[in-house]
Order: C-alpha cells, then sequence, then structure tokens
C-alpha cells in the first residue's frame, strides 16, 4: 500500500498545484490515499468549506490541520459534520473537530488518521504525548495502518514524538514550518518518520508570504501585512510504503513537484 502526504498547502497557488497535479500524481505513483494539511489554505491563514470540497474533489482523501485550524469559522460545521477531517488531537476536548478519523484506501483499506501539536515555541495546548498514548488506545485493534500529523515547531521535538510512537504507528510526519528535512527513515519498530514535510505553494517566498513584504516589516517593525507569495510553486511532500498486514512502514521517500511537473501530469492523466 502506499500513502501520500501533502505538506502545508498555502494560499491559492498551493490549492491550484494540488488540483492540477494530484489526479496524475495518484496514478503515477499508484497512490492508494492522500493525506494533507490544509491549514494555511485559506490566504495563508485557515481553511475554508469551499477549499476543503475542493481538495476533496481533486482526490484527497483526508484533511488535517494545525494551529490555523479555526481562522475561517464556516469550517467548523464541516469538522464537526465529515470524518476525513480531523483537529489537533490534543486541543480541549470541547474544541470543535474529530481527534481521529477512519478513511478507505482506493482498494477499501481502513487507515485511521490523526494530528497533534507540538509545545516547544507554540501556543499551549494539552501534552501531545499524553494524548497520543490515550488516543492510540480508544483505536479499533483491527485496523493496524495509523498516520500522525504532528504539528510542530521543534525538530527535537517531532524526533521525540517519531520516537514516542515507534512501532505503534505506520508513520509520523511533520509538519508547520514549511521547510522540508532530510531525515526521513523508518524508525526501528517500523513507523515511517521525517521531521518535516515541507510547504506545498509558493516557494520563490518566505515560508510562503512575500518576500519584501516580510523584510520590510522585518527592519521597520511596521505593521505589515504578509501577502502569500505567487512564484515557484511546488508540491511538498513524502510517499510512504506499507504493510498493509501489520500497518509498518516500508519506506518513506521526498517528492517535489514544480510548476513544470505539474502541466506534464495534468496533461498525462488528461491522455
Amino acid at each position: 500500500m502506499r500513502i501520500l502526504f501533502i505538506g502545508d498547502i498555502v494560499g491559492k497557488p498551493g490549492v491550484a498545484i494540488v488540483l492540477q497535479a494530484l489526479p496524475g500524481l495518484r496514478r503515477r505513483e499508484s497512490i492508494d490515499l492522500v493525506i494533507a494539511n490544509g491549514e494555511n489554505s485559506e490566504n495563508g491563514s485557515g481553511i475554508t468549506p469551499s477549499i476543503y470540497r475542493k481538495l476533496i474533489a481533486a482526490g484527497v482523501d483526508c484533511v488535517t490541520l494545525g494551529d490555523h485550524i479555526y481562522r475561517k469559522k464556516d469550517i467548523i460545521s464541516i469538522l464537526d459534520g465529515q470524518d476525513n477531517i480531523v483537529k489537533p488531537a490534543n486541543y480541549p476536548a470541547d474544541a470543535p473537530g474529530k481527534n481521529w478519523v477512519v478513511v478507505k484506501s482506493e482498494t477499501g483499506r481502513k487507515v485511521i488518521v490523526f494530528s497533534l501539536m507540538g509545545r516547544v515555541f507554540m501556543k499551549p495546548v494539552d501534552c501531545p504525548y499524553t494524548k497520543a498514548n490515550q488516543i492510540l488506545a480508544e483505536m479499533p485493534a483491527d485496523i493496524p495502518i495509523r498516520f500522525c500529523d504532528f504539528h510542530a515547531e521543534a525538530t527535537s521535538d517531532k524526533q521525540l514524538m517519531g520516537r514516542h510512537l515507534d512501532g505503534r504507528v505506520t508513520a509520523v510526519c511533520g509538519t508547520h514550518t514549511h521547510v522540508p528535512t532530510a531525515d526521513e527513515q523508518v524508525l526501528p519498530g517500523g513507523t515511517a518518520f521525517i521531521s518535516d514535510v515541507g510547504m506545498t505553494g509558493p516557494h520563490e517566498s518566505i515560508l510562503g508570504r512575500k518576500i519584501e513584504k516580510v523584510l520590510q516589516a522585518t527592519l521597520t517593525f511596521r505593521p505589515i501585512p504578509f501577502d502569500v507569495a505567487t512564484g515557484d510553486v511546488q508540491i511538498s511532500g513524502v510517499v510512504i510504503d506499507v504493510d498493509p498486514k501489520s500497518g509498518k512502514g516500508q519506506g518513506i521517500r521526498r517528492i517535489k513537484i514544480n510548476e513544470k511537473q505539474a502541466e506534464e501530469l495534468e496533461d498525462e492523466f488528461d491522455d
């Protein structure tokens, strides 16, 4: 079995390249299930019901989120009503959304998806390690394929979560920093891991925002809005190979899809 995880989708450019390339990418890579972090998809902060529906229609099977989850309040109805989108599980119990969901692959295999948020250099949340133990105990034992999006700032925090969950989940993939790391590996217990899968959006930018605006604000302390950039749009993500019977990760590799490659994938799919 093969899972594609797409890193933080940023603004219209990020959404557009996913819609363009994903059908062809699924076919070229023989992808069984697609998970995408969509918390920055609406103008760089939050997600709307419209964008959620577009991503699902394009072939995303499950959407994960992070600290910008509630920036667009209209998404709350989707979080409460749909079974293919999750909140960070270590948010308060009364926060809208589900702690984990079960989604099906193209071949009908069930996969559990959940998200946690780190605490190092992040806003206060419940302990992600304790919460991980709690929700793992809730999950059906007959579904061994379990995917965790760990939305965190510090690589040390992410590596620790990988070790904490090693052998208990299929994959722990980090998001939030928008910069991909080169530490992809299968840990000793069989958990595929990477500290950060990177950003899907404009890479001629500062983490997806226009360079000149970020520089101006940094140099002058003026309250300048950080507009989403538009140049060098890329998909960043990982492809994870999974043993469907044991739920163990068998391999993980980074992928990058630029604008030219996205056009080629679109053409291949149309043919």
